[in-house]
């Protein structure tokens, strides 16, 4: 009876260490996620201020930039969304359709905004000006 009970508590045990280490990677993910959500708005105002010009190479500025964005990618974020790819609803949300003469598939014309995912996991969708066959 000792043995069998000696048994059941290490089972126990090993049990409980796993679960705390299961829910202790959820959690780790959990924050990953907070922070890669939280550096959205500053890679979007770094996307916009590099269309517009104002990161020219060598700018104390665009070495911030490089510096955030090495940054978010050590997190594991990772942009998605190019003028050219194959329209896909699981990914990309479409603002706008364009009806497009020669358009075979739905494509994307135009990124409005890009996407981000953090591993497997999507942080915000790209949205997306999509061109589509012409009737």
């Amino acid at each position: 009876a000792l043995l069998t009970d000696l048994k059941r508590l290490q089972a126990e045990y090993a049990n409980y260490r796993r679960r705390t280490e299961e829910q202790r990677e959820i959690e780790i993910e959990r924050a990953k996620g907070a922070v890669a959500k939280g550096f959205i708005p500053v890679l979007d105002d770094l996307d916009r201020a590099e269309k517009h010009g104002d990161l020219e190479e060598g700018t104390p500025f665009s070495a911030i930039a490089d510096k955030i964005r090495s940054v978010a990618e050590r997190l594991g974020v990772t942009s998605y969304g190019e003028a050219g790819e194959v329209f896909d609803p699981q990914q990309h949300e479409a603002i706008f359709q364009q009806p497009t003469p020669g358009a075979t598939e739905t494509t994307i014309l135009e990124v409005v905004e890009v996407g981000y995912r953090l591993g497997s996991i999507e942080l915000r969708p790209a949205k997306v000006v999509v061109a589509v066959p012409a009737e």
